[in-house]
C-alpha cells in the first residue's frame, strides 16, 4: 500500500512538472510567435526588392555601399543589413508577390553569407553591441527555419554581442535596449531560463535614480553629465519598455502594476510635457541629434496605445495623447513643469508651447558631439527659449541656422565658434531654477558664460496668452557685439512692424529698426513696452547638413531656406545692459491694432537685485530675488525676502490666495520672507506669524531636500 501511494505521488509530481514545462513552453511559443508577427508587419516594397536582387554582386555585396569605411562617422555597412531584412520580409510575408521565391532566397543567402564571412566591426561600439545584433535578430525571426543551421549558429554568435556584460549595457536607455535584444535572442533559441532573467532586468530598469536613468522630476539622464536626454535615450527607454510590456502581457512574464504605472507617469509627465502638444519634439530639449534631418519628426500613437493595452492607469490622458497624435482632435494640453534635475522648463497651452533650457554648477550645458554630430551646439543651452505654434516651426532649419543667435540666448557674436571640443561645459553659477504651481510660473538663469567673458541675469515669466522676457546686468569684456535673440525660425509669410505710429510690411533683407512698438510674424507678436531698437532679418540663409553633422549619411549639398531672425544688439563691451519684451504666441495680425502693448502686464523691477512682473488681469505676481530685499507689489502689499529665492503670489480681491516658492540655488532647507498682509496658517511645511508692530506676516516654508531640491512648494490660502 505504501509503495502504491509513493508511486502515485511520484506520478502526480511528474505530471505536474510536465504540465508546468508545457505551460512554460506555451508562453515562450506564444511570445516567439508575437515577435515574429511584429517583425513581419512593415510593408514590402517589391520594386525596391527587385532592384536589390538585380544589383547584388556575385560575392553578396551591393555596389552602392562603402564597406571599407567602418569609422564612427561612416559604417554604411548597416545598410546591407537593412537590405537583408527587406528581402526577408518579401520572401516570408503573406501577400508578398515574392513569397517563397527561390531566386530571392538565393539572394538572401548570398547577402547573409557575405556578412557572416566578413563580420564587419565598427569603430562605434553602438553598431557592434546594438545596431548589428538588433537587425540580425530581426532577420532571424523573419527567416527562422528557412536559414541553415550553420547560418543560424554564426548569426547567433554575432547577436550575442548584445549582452548584459557588454560595455554599452550601462544603466540607462542603452541597457534596456540591449536587454531587449538579448531577450529576443532567448526567445528565438527557446531558452526559458535566460528569457526569464532578462525579462526581470527590463522591468527592473523602471526606477528612479540620481545617476543614469529616470530622474525624480521625470526627466532622463543618459550620462553622469546630468544633461537632459528625455527626448533621445529617454524616449527609447520608454518605447522599449512599453513594447515589451505589451508583448509579455497575459503571460507569466507580465510586468507588475507599479512598474507600468511609474512608466506611464514618466511618459505623460516627462516625455509628453517636453513635446509640443505632446506630439512634436521641443528643439530646446534635444542635444546632438538636433543636427539630424529627422530630429523633429512627430511621435506616433504606438507607445501610448501599447501602454493602454496593459493598464487603465491615467487612461483618459493616454487616450488624449493618442487622439492628438492621430490628428483626431486639436491640441488641448495646459500645464507647466520645471525639471529641476535637468534645468529645463516647459509651458504648454492649447495653441502654443514654449521652453527654457539652462544649466548650472550642478550640470553640464550640452551633450558632447559624439560621432561627429551636433558640431555647433556651443550656446544651445544658454537660456534657449524656443516658441512653437505648430510643432513644425523649426523643422529642417538647422543646416542654415545662425548658431550664435539661438532663440532666448544672450551671446557674444564671435567671428567663429570655438572648437567642437569646447561644446560641453559645466555651469558656473548655482542660482538657476524656476517656480511653478503647475499652470503659471517663472524661470531664472543667473548666467555666466563658460566660453566668453559674459554675464547676465535672465528671467522668463509665463501666463496664459503671453510671457515676459527680462534681462539685466549684461556685461561683457570682449570687444565684440553681444546679442539677445528673440527668435530664429522658418520664415512664413509677411513680417509687419509698428514703429511709433507707422505700420509697415517689410521687404526681404536685414536691417536695424528704431522705436519699435511691436513686430508680428506667423501669428507671433513681439511687444516692446518701451519703444526699442532691434535688428531683423527675413531673407534666405544657406548651409548644409554636413556642416553641422559629419556622419557619412549627412548631405553635403548646399540648401537655402527663408529664415526669420530677430535680435537686440547690445553693442561691444556692454556694461549693465538690459532688455524687456513680451511674446504673444497666438494672435492674428488683424487683432494687433487693438492689442495693448503692455498686455495688462507691468514690469515691477528689472535690476540685478530683483526682477519682478505683475499680471493685473490674472492677479499674479512673480518675483526673482537674487539677494535679500524688498518690493512693493501692490499699494497694500510689500514682500521682503531675507535670502535669494523665487516667489509667486496670487491674489483675489486684494487678498492673497496662494503662494509658490522655490530655492534655485538648492542651498536652503527653509526659506523666510515677510508679507504686509495677515496670513495666519500653520501646516507641516508652512508657518505664518502676524507681527502687529510691523503690520506684516513672518513666513517660513520648509523646502524640498535631496533629490527634490529645487522643486516648488505651493501653499493654498483661504
Amino acid at each position: 500500500m505504501k509503495n502504491l501511494i509513493k508511486l502515485t505521488v511520484i506520478l502526480t509530481f511528474t505530471v505536474f512538472i510536465q504540465q508546468s514545462a508545457i505551460c512554460a513552453d506555451s508562453d515562450l511559443e506564444t511570445l516567439r510567435k508575437k515577435v515574429k508577427e511584429i517583425v513581419l508587419q512593415p510593408a514590402v516594397n517589391e520594386s525596391r526588392v527587385k532592384d536589390l536582387m538585380a544589383s547584388i554582386k556575385e560575392d553578396g555585396s551591393w555596389p552602392d555601399i562603402n564597406y571599407i569605411d567602418v569609422s564612427i562617422t561612416g559604417f554604411q555597412n548597416s545598410e546591407h543589413l537593412r537590405n537583408l531584412t527587406e528581402l526577408g520580409r518579401a520572401y516570408k510575408k503573406s501577400g508578398s508577390g515574392l513569397k517563397d521565391n527561390r531566386k530571392l532566397k538565393a539572394v538572401i543567402y548570398s547577402a547573409l553569407d557575405f556578412w557572416l564571412k566578413n563580420d564587419f566591426i565598427c569603430d562605434n561600439w553602438w553598431y557592434n553591441q546594438m545596431g548589428v545584433p538588433g537587425t540580425l535578430t530581426t532577420l532571424l525571426f523573419i527567416m527562422d527555419e528557412d536559414l541553415t543551421k550553420e547560418q543560424i549558429a554564426k548569426t547567433l554568435a554575432i547577436t550575442g554581442r548584445a549582452n548584459l556584460q557588454a560595455s554599452g549595457a550601462r544603466v540607462s536607455g542603452d541597457r534596456i535596449r540591449i536587454a531587449e535584444i538579448l531577450a529576443q535572442n532567448a526567445l528565438f533559441k527557446r531558452d526559458g531560463i535566460l528569457f526569464n532573467d532578462v525579462n526581470k532586468v527590463i522591468e527592473g530598469e523602471i526606477k528612479f535614480t540620481t545617476g543614469r536613468g529616470m530622474q525624480y522630476d521625470y526627466s532622463f539622464h543618459h550620462r553622469d553629465d546630468r544633461v537632459t536626454s528625455t527626448l533621445s535615450y529617454g524616449l527609447q527607454y520608454a518605447d522599449v519598455f512599453a513594447e515589451w510590456a505589451a508583448l509579455v502581457a497575459g503571460t507569466k512574464y507580465s510586468f507588475s502594476a507599479p512598474s507600468i504605472n511609474q512608466l506611464i507617469d514618466y511618459y505623460l509627465d516627462g516625455i509628453c510635457q517636453t513635446m509640443v502638444f505632446g506630439k512634436y519634439p521641443d528643439p530646446g530639449a534635444k542635444n546632438r541629434a538636433i543636427t539630424g534631418s529627422g530630429a523633429l519628426r512627430p511621435s506616433g500613437p504606438a507607445t501610448p496605445e501599447r501602454l493602454l493595452t496593459v493598464s487603465s492607469y491615467r487612461k483618459n490622458e493616454l487616450e488624449n495623447i493618442i487622439k492628438i497624435r492621430k490628428g483626431e482632435k486639436k491640441p488641448d494640453m495646459t500645464g507647466e513643469r520645471f525639471y529641476w534635475d535637468s534645468e529645463y522648463f516647459s509651458h504648454q497651452r492649447p495653441g502654443w508651447f514654449a521652453s527654457v533650457r539652462m544649466y548650472s554648477s550642478r550640470n553640464h550645458s550640452m551633450e558632447v558631439p559624439y560621432d561627429g554630430e551636433g558640431l555647433m551646439n556651443h550656446h544651445f543651452a544658454d537660456g534657449s527659449n524656443f516658441i512653437s505654434r505648430t510643432g513644425r516651426d523649426y523643422t529642417g532649419i538647422f543646416p542654415v541656422f545662425d548658431w550664435q543667435k539661438i532663440p532666448g540666448t544672450t551671446v557674444v557674436q564671435k567671428p567663429a565658434l570655438p572648437s567642437e571640443n569646447e561644446i560641453q561645459k559645466k555651469g558656473l553659477t548655482d542660482f538657476v531654477g524656476a517656480v511653478t504651481d503647475g499652470k503659471y510660473g517663472a524661470a531664472v538663469f543667473d548666467f555666466k558664460s563658460p566660453l566668453d567673458p559674459l554675464s547676465a541675469r535672465k528671467a522668463w515669466f509665463f501666463f496664459d496668452d503671453e510671457y515676459v522676457c527680462l534681462g539685466t546686468g549684461i556685461n561683457s569684456g570682449a570687444n565684440l557685439p553681444v546679442a539677445t535673440t528673440l527668435n530664429q525660425c522658418l520664415l512664413k509669410g509677411a513680417v509687419t512692424v509698428m514703429s511709433e505710429n507707422e505700420k509697415a510690411v517689410l521687404q526681404p533683407g536685414e536691417r536695424e529698426l528704431k522705436n519699435v512698438k511691436w513686430i508680428w510674424h506667423d501669428s507671433i507678436a513681439y511687444l516692446f513696452p518701451e519703444p526699442a531698437t532691434v535688428n531683423l532679418s527675413n531673407q534666405p540663409a544657406t548651409g548644409s547638413w554636413y556642416r553641422i553633422n559629419r556622419q557619412s549619411r549627412s548631405s553635403k549639398k548646399e540648401i537655402s531656406l527663408n529664415v526669420f531672425k530677430l535680435w537686440i544688439d547690445h553693442g561691444r563691451r556692454p556694461a549693465r545692459a538690459a532688455y524687456r519684451y513680451i511674446i504673444v504666441p497666438a494672435v492674428a495680425l488683424t487683432d494687433m491694432d487693438d492689442l495693448k502693448n503692455d498686455r495688462n502686464i507691468e514690469v515691477l523691477s528689472n535690476t540685478t537685485e530683483i526682477q519682478a512682473v505683475k499680471h493685473s488681469r490674472l492677479n499674479i505676481y512673480q518675483v526673482v530675488f537674487y539677494k535679500a530685499g524688498k518690493i512693493q507689489i501692490t499699494p497694500d502689499i510689500q514682500i521682503g525676502m531675507d535670502s535669494p529665492g523665487l516667489l509667486m503670489v496670487k491674489t483675489d480681491g486684494g487678498k492673497i490666495t496662494s503662494l509658490s516658492v522655490s530655492d534655485p540655488s538648492r542651498n536652503l532647507a527653509r526659506i523666510h520672507f515677510t508679507i504686509s498682509s495677515r496670513l495666519e496658517k500653520r501646516e507641516d511645511n508652512f508657518r505664518s506669524v502676524w507681527d502687529e508692530s510691523r503690520k506684516a506676516s513672518d513666513i517660513s516654508v520648509d523646502l524640498p531636500l535631496a533629490e527634490y531640491a529645487g522643486k516648488s512648494v505651493i501653499i493654498k490660502l483661504n
